[in-house]
């Protein structure tokens, strides 16, 4: 059978202009458009859309893969009734991404294991260490009052000279970060605590108290040295 030459020079074309959502789906919608009777300017739309659709979904995936998060985690498996410091209705606010566009920051403040990182994930995340204080407060700088910056971190602010090594510098990165911010504080339970005791007493059962009270206890020797 000879190829179709109204299909073949679409896929030439479409080809050279890089438009693959186009060449994947230009068939079933032009069948679709048969079906319901659509104009040509709604068949044009329907084939741009897919595009668009397309391609802000392969932009987002190459934004994660160069982000090389710890691990990749959605807003969707974050348990807020595991922490109820955590306000949900702001977090789900910030998911908007409107802070961004205000160039305001978002700083989560926690105990390790609290869900910190998860919540940075969802919305953006950059690590940071000891060595890097100098760089962090360069970064701050620049993006302060242009960009917006997601910081999570296990000490309280009165804390950080300790990392920072410097009064001044630690007063002047977070008179910077702290102008326009959101604060998180995640007060609860660890994440990672609480899983390992599960794991170790599945269905909730409680460990065996007998060893722990007979340790309590006790002994002849102790009995006998009173």
């Amino acid at each position: 059978m000879t190829p179709n030459k109204s299909h073949l020079l679409p896929a030439h074309y479409l080809k050279q202009l890089k438009l693959p959502a186009i060449l994947r789906e230009y068939a079933a919608v032009e069948t679709a458009c048969t079906q319901d009777r659509c104009d040509y300017a709604d068949f044009l739309l329907r084939l741009v859309e897919r595009e668009a659709l397309d391609r802000e979904k392969r932009a987002a995936e190459r934004r994660v893969k160069a982000a090389r998060f710890p691990l990749l985690k959605t807003l969707d498996t974050f348990d807020f009734t595991a922490q109820p410091s955590i306000p949900e209705k702001l977090v789900r606010e910030l998911m908007g991404g409107e802070y961004a566009e205000r160039h305001e920051n978002v700083l989560l403040v926690g105990n390790s294991g609290t869900g910190k990182t998860h919540l940075a994930s969802a919305l953006g995340y950059v690590p940071f260490s000891k060595t890097g204080a100098e760089l962090l407060f360069e970064v701050i700088s620049r993006a302060y009052e242009r960009l917006s910056l997601i910081v999570t971190t296990n000490l309280p602010f009165e804390s950080w000279t300790e990392v920072f090594g410097s009064e001044r510098l630690t007063g002047a990165l977070l008179d910077r970060l702290t102008h326009r911010v959101h604060i998180l504080e995640a007060n609860g339970p660890s994440y990672q605590l609480r899983e390992s005791q599960h794991r170790l007493h599945p269905g909730g059962s409680k460990p065996d108290q007998r060893a722990s009270t007979d340790a309590e206890e006790p002994g002849p020797e102790d009995v006998s040295k009173k």
